[in-house]
C-alpha cells in the first residue's frame, strides 16, 4: 500500500469494510460512511425495500441527487468544486470495490 494511503475500517449496516483512505482523509470517510448507514438504516427500517444491494442502489440515487441539486446537509454552495467531485468519485469507485468483494 501506498505511504500516503492507510487501510481505514469503516461499518455499514453492521459489516466492516476495509478501505483504503489519503492520510488525513479519514474524518471525513468515517463521516461519510456514518452518513450512508445512518440513510441505509433509515431505507431499510421503512420496509419498501429489500436486499443491502438495492438499498445501497438508493443511498447513492438520493445522495446523489443532493449533489445535484445542491440540498447538503451543510448548506455548502450548490456547485462542487473540480477537487471535491473528483474526490467524490474516487470514494464511490472504492466502495463499488468494496460492495463487489463482498458480492463474491
Amino acid at each position: 500500500m501506498e505511504k500516503n494511503i492507510q487501510p481505514v475500517t469503516i461499518r455499514i449496516l453492521d459489516k466492516d469494510y476495509m478501505v483504503a483512505c489519503p492520510i488525513g482523509e479519514q474524518d471525513a470517510l468515517i463521516a461519510s460512511a456514518r452518513r450512508v448507514d445512518r440513510e441505509m438504516r433509515k431505507i431499510r427500517d421503512s420496509g419498501k425495500v429489500l436486499g443491502s444491494d438495492r438499498i445501497a442502489v438508493m443511498v447513492a440515487l438520493n445522495l446523489a441527487h443532493e449533489l445535484m441539486h445542491g440540498k447538503q446537509q451543510h448548506a455548502q454552495p450548490a456547485s462542487v468544486s473540480p477537487e471535491t467531485a473528483e474526490r467524490l468519485q474516487q470514494l464511490q469507485q472504492r466502495m463499488d470495490t468494496v460492495l463487489d468483494k463482498h458480492k463474491a
